[in-house]
């Protein structure tokens, strides 16, 4: 697969034409609150910026998922190169139906998931699945990582402003709590992108951040 080299924390990570991050990536890396030797799990990881991110802040396990076989075999490459294999651990699957990570083991959800519903939004060929919710909604998201996380574990995602409502509806539903709400501004003080860190089996008691983008 034809691919480039993109340098981070030290670390090359492969990106391609059709795998690559932006900025929400990388700020839902730098909000996640990581704790030494915690298992964690990175759904929609795509060319896996966020754990690449996250591999040196003593992490016991990471995995990293997506059901493209593209996305993976990248991941693979990245993970070979900088002999990574007994950190991030790969995996090809439907967060629908989730069988190489045990339930309930999980300390960490990371997730940057689509953020339109199938119909709405400004569609560009080739990042249908990455941008609307074709493959998995948001309530697909948020059912595979209330099952995955352990009681009291936390989920770091990022969204889009105009669905807090259904974020928040929708984490609830699954016993995640939010607790922390962070929104991320342009410079023209526009909202821009939304970060939540739930809890599961948390009680309700939120803490709302403002930020703007440098």
């Amino acid at each position: 697969m034809k691919h480039e080299i993109f340098e981070i924390n030290g670390l090359k990570l492969c990106v391609s034409k059709e795998h690559r991050f932006g900025t929400d990536a990388v700020n839902l890396a730098e909000f996640a609150a990581l704790k030494p030797s915690q298992i964690i799990a990175d759904l929609c990881t795509g060319c896996g910026i966020v754990p690449f991110m996250l591999a040196g802040k003593n992490a016991a396990k990471i995995y990293a998922l997506d059901i493209n076989e593209n996305a993976v075999a990248l991941l693979k490459e990245s993970i070979r190169i900088n002999s990574l294999d007994k950190l991030i651990f790969p995996v090809l699957e439907d967060l629908k139906n989730i069988t190489s990570i045990p339930a309930g083991s999980v300390d960490l959800i990371t997730m940057n998931p689509p953020y339109y519903k199938a119909n709405d939004g400004f569609r560009r060929a080739g990042e249908d699945t990455a941008r609307h919710e074709l493959l998995c909604t948001l309530d697909d998201c948020a059912a595979a990582a209330s099952r995955l996380l352990k009681f009291g574990g936390r989920l770091a995602m990022c969204h889009i402003p105009e669905r807090l409502s259904d974020v928040i509806c929708t984490l609830r539903k699954y016993n995640l709590e939010p607790k922390v709400l962070q929104i991320m501004s342009n410079k023209k003080n526009e909202p821009r992108l939304l970060l939540v860190d739930a809890k599961k089996g948390g009680k309700p008691s939120l803490t709302l951040r403002l930020t703007v983008d440098n």
